[in-house]
């Protein structure tokens, strides 16, 4: 039992220390490249924009901006993935009734 618990914890520190080598060490570069941009510009003036037309804090506005295109992203993932499984499903039938 211990053996195991001990190989867990090493196979959870491999894991984390592997993801650590795929992080590009130049993240803050890239956000203070981002924050720069004219989407990020763009971004505040609608977060200002909803904050005033919903009289809320323009912390919920942000937040709800985020989830709005969190949201958005998600259905196009799923849609997409099932236009695949769709598709792999009709190469597969095509595929097997070929081979009868």
């Amino acid at each position: 039992m211990f053996e195991n618990k001990e190989s867990i914890r090493l196979i959870n520190t491999a894991i984390i220390k592997s993801k650590e080598k795929k992080i590009d060490v130049s993240y803050q570069e890239k956000l203070s490249d981002i924050c720069q941009t004219s989407s990020i510009k763009a971004l505040s003036v609608a977060i200002s924009h909803l904050a005033e037309n919903d009289n809320i804090s323009r912390d919920q506005a942000a937040l709800q901006l985020v989830e709005t295109i969190r949201n958005l992203e998600s259905i196009w993932h799923d849609y997409v993935l099932m236009e695949g499984m769709e598709k792999l499903k009709e190469v597969l039938k095509k595929q097997t009734t070929h081979s009868h």
